[in-house]
This record gives structure tokens, C-alpha cells and sequence, in this order.
């Protein structure tokens, strides 16, 4: 579980020189197909690293819960077998990620603030989005079978 944490960590470091293109979605839908409610422990271990490596900000608070949001959606479709569908809902988490953001702004700083914000970010949700959907789209079906691997042979 802790390499699942740290993998998740590693792509986020090595993808953060693209503004609002990671793997980072595409890896937590994949590890809950897999692992279900397990999932929980790795999302907490990485974002209590991303804590301790970039500092705790407001946008810590957001990851407190927005990962658990992206598991929740994964778990309600586990089902699928669609890549369009799982392409779908990472584009659509992605496109969604500023929206959920705003929410600590509303308690912390008031509702314009967290429209602002908000609104600032279209851009880059938009981007977020599209990405999102074509790293799917690219890389869901391969990770998914090396994922079915590994629990095949007790890896997982």
C-alpha cells in the first residue's frame, strides 16, 4: 500500500511541469477498481506526503476529500467495462476539480471568494479535463490488465 502512496506521489512529481496534466485520477480510479475500499489508506498516505513535501495549505484541505469524491464516483461505477465511460468520468472529474476546490474558499473566505477562485481556474479545468479523459483513454485498458496481473499472482 505504502508503494501504491509513493507511486502516486512519483507520477505527481514527475508529471508537474505540465499545468493540470496527471496521472494522479487515472491511478486512484484504477487502484479502487482494484482494491475498493483498501484505496482509502493509499489516497490519505499520498496526500499526507504531498503535505510534508510541498506544505499544507488550503489547497491540502481540498485533497483531504476531493480523492475520496474520485474513489466514491469509481466505487458507484465499478460495474463498467466502458473505456469510453472511465475516460468520461476522469475527463469529467477533471473539468469538476475547481468546482469541488472552491468549497474551503466559501467557509474560509466567502462565497465571491470561492466563485473567484473559481472562475480563475476554468482554464486550467478545462485543460485538466480534456487531459484527464485522453490519459484514460491511452492508458486505462494497459494499467487495468497489469493491475489484474498483479492480484492474479497475489501482487495486489
Amino acid at each position: 500500500m505504502g508503494l501504491l502512496s509513493a507511486l502516486l506521489l512519483g507520477v505527481q512529481l514527475g508529471f508537474a511541469f505540465l499545468p493540470n496534466i496527471e496521472l494522479v485520477s487515472l491511478l486512484i480510479i484504477l487502484y479502487t477498481r482494484h482494491l475498493q475500499y483498501r484505496v482509502l489508506p493509499v489516497i490519505y498516505v499520498f496526500v499526507l506526503l504531498e503535505g510534508l513535501f510541498f506544505g499544507f495549505g488550503i489547497w491540502w484541505i481540498i485533497y483531504l476529500y476531493i480523492w475520496a469524491i474520485l474513489s466514491g464516483l469509481t466505487m458507484l461505477f465499478r460495474k463498467n467495462s466502458s473505456l469510453i465511460g472511465w475516460a468520461m468520468l476522469s475527463g469529467g472529474f477533471g473539468l469538476l476539480f475547481g468546482a469541488l476546490g472552491s468549497i474551503p474558499y466559501i467557509v474560509l473566505s466567502g462565497p465571491q471568494a470561492a466563485f473567484a477562485w473559481f472562475v480563475a481556474g476554468i482554464p486550467f479545468d478545462i485543460t485538466h479535463g480534456i487531459s484527464n479523459f485522453l490519459v484514460c483513454l491511452a492508458l486505462f485498458k494497459p494499467l487495468d490488465f497489469l493491475f489484474v496481473q498483479m492480484k492474479k499472482y497475489h501482487v495486489l
